[in-house]
């Protein structure tokens, strides 16, 4: 008979966050497929796991996804890790669960912790919906559409970030008008040095340009949705640029006025916003 493919969570940081199955199910599999063996190799022996370790990432999973198939309609079992938290949640995996299920192969999973859910849970904000969007794109056109799109959105969204980009992308939000929306940052969770700051995209600006220290470390923002006046303004803001960097900010403001139906004061007042923010 063909084994299991098991998809197992993982800590994100505190080894105390082990579910019991999780640690029963990584003892028992033949293999264990990690996005970094070195990094699960440590984590395995400190919650005591002997196990074998094959590795499973962007850049070999395709073929070896054949190669754990094989192995599991043989009768082994694989359980799939990534580095910290639930595998693929902004990690590879998806790849080799297709697989499996093309093959007939049960894929089962062995949930836990989860840095979205930890980080949801302490922002205050509202849960019954969410737009969860993991890394923007890192640079260019690609990332100020990506990040209009997610001001634009009326749930609260969760973002993972480089720490070495985190300054920036809260100057990118405060310049495109969000520098009031709330907005809770949650560093290093379940960690020595765990940080929860709720704020608003300004303030938090100016905490993290004064704190090296929250520029370091695995970082989770937790951002506030946009009220239906600041989804219209994100929508239009790209439109809004264009026709700044051409147009007077009186002629800008009377095409968009036409163009999106608001009235050519408020339009104006909110260009010059723009122009003044960079």
């Amino acid at each position: 008979m063909a084994g299991t493919l098991f998809v197992v969570s993982t800590p994100i940081g505190n080894l105390e966050d082990m579910t019991q199955r999780a640690l029963r199910v990584l003892s028992e599999v033949d293999v264990v497929a990690a996005e970094d063996t070195r990094r699960s190799g440590v984590m395995l022996d400190a919650l005591g796991i002997k196990a074998r370790l094959v590795s499973c990432h962007d850049h070999n999973e395709d073929e070896r996804s054949g190669q754990l198939v094989a192995q599991i309609l043989q009768g082994q079992s694989v359980a799939l890790i990534s580095d910290a938290g639930t595998p693929l949640v902004s990690d590879p995996g998806y790849r080799l669960v297709r697989a499996c299920q093309q093959a007939g192969i049960e894929v089962v999973p062995v949930p836990g912790a989860s840095a979205v859910l930890a980080a949801l849970a302490v922002a205050g904000l509202p849960t019954d919906r969410f737009l969860f969007e993991g890394f923007l794109p890192s640079k260019g056109g690609a990332r100020e559409e990506a990040l209009s799109k997610v001001l634009a959105h009326s749930t609260t969204t969760v973002l993972f970030e480089a720490p070495h980009r985190l300054l920036s992308l809260l100057g990118s939000m405060e310049a495109a008008g969000a520098g009031e929306r709330e907005i809770t940052l949650c560093r290093e969770l379940t960690k020595r040095f765990e940080t929860v700051i709720r704020s608003t995209v300004s303030a938090l600006r100016e905490r993290v340009a004064e704190d090296a220290d929250q520029q370091k470390g695995e970082v989770v923002l937790v951002l506030a949705g946009a009220t239906p006046g600041q989804a219209r303004d994100a929508e239009l803001e790209p439109l809004a640029r264009l026709l700044l960097a051409e147009l007077p900010v009186s002629r800008a403001a009377r095409v968009l006025a036409s163009v999106s139906g608001r009235k050519r004061q408020a339009v104006y007042d909110w260009l010059e916003q723009l122009s003044a923010g960079g």
